[in-house]
């Protein structure tokens, strides 16, 4: 087996946006090729603890409401939350959309996820977010002629397109809230060293010098930008570790105490019970 010196995971710290996709996801993603033709209208009903898209392959369409968006070929709409929308036929005899759906814990959405718009509307540009574009075709293609290993393919794909869905409006946003940490190295660096060692113990001052800044500073900066005080995120985000460890593996119940920063089970147990309302043999039991 091939071993680098110093893997790029090591050099860069954790992704982010990779974790939050991951905290945020449960259960398997769907998606479905379809083909309108005119006249059509259809109402896609919210579907609580999910996250949903539309994109258009072929045609045109408007996706209704106070103020209806009109849609043409490579246009992607992300629905964070999976409220309810009406899609309508635009101008042409025949669209075809891709669509899809991802499980997201209703009980553990990450803030950045929670900060996000009802609708999200990516409009097809020519060289831009070439990635996402990239995806979109691949998933169409498995879609319309399964093959040998498309039941691992979609699955990944549906995963990457996510990610670059997510990539794509962040970085054409105005620098506020999480688009604005996502781009600031020195609040970056504090989050990394949250989610790269979530058991390590963490105090204002240490994630401060973490992030190049004195401690005022930096704690008024991090809570303008994530929307909680640094110490309340590293709660959160020990939590939601500790709940991803008691759904995802055998670990004992110790062994992620100290996983997450707690010197005893009964620490951990008493934390994990006032963030999520259960102790976290009940709710390995309820995910089991």
């Amino acid at each position: 087996m091939l071993v680098c010196p110093g893997s790029m995971r090591d050099r860069l710290g954790v992704d982010i946006l990779s974790d939050v996709v991951t905290v945020m996801r449960t259960g398997r993603p769907v998606s479905a090729r379809v083909e309108w033709h005119s006249p059509w209208t259809q109402r896609f009903a919210e579907v609580p603890g999910a996250a949903g898209f539309q994109v258009v392959l072929q045609g045109t369409c408007r996706i209704m409401g106070p103020a209806p968006i009109h849609l043409g070929v490579g246009d992607v709409v992300f629905l964070p939350h999976a409220t309810d929308h009406v899609l309508a036929n635009g101008d042409s005899a025949t669209t075809v959309t891709l669509c899809g759906a991802y499980e997201v814990d209703p009980g553990r959405v990450h803030p950045l996820l929670l900060s996000l718009p009802e609708r999200i509307h990516l409009p097809a540009r020519l060289g831009r977010h070439p990635e996402l574009r990239a995806a979109v075709d691949l998933l169409s293609a498995e879609l319309e002629n399964p093959r040998v290993g498309s039941d691992a393919v979609v699955p990944a794909l549906l995963e990457a397109l996510l990610l670059y869905i997510l990539r794509a409006y962040f970085e054409e946003q105005p620098p506020e809230g999480w688009a604005a940490a996502l781009r600031d190295q020195r609040i970056t660096a504090a989050l990394q060293a949250i989610h790269n060692e979530p058991g390590r113990q963490w105090t204002v001052a240490s994630l401060a010098a973490r992030a190049g800044m004195s401690r005022a500073p930096f704690a008024r900066t991090f809570k303008e930008l994530i929307g909680q005080p640094p110490l309340t995120y590293l709660t959160w985000w020990r939590m939601t570790t500790a709940g991803r460890l008691l759904r995802d593996t055998d670990m004992s119940l110790s062994a992620i105490a100290t996983k997450v920063g707690y010197t005893s089970e009964f620490a951990f147990a008493h934390a994990f019970k006032r963030e999520t309302a259960q102790a976290p043999g009940r709710f390995r039991s309820t995910v089991e």
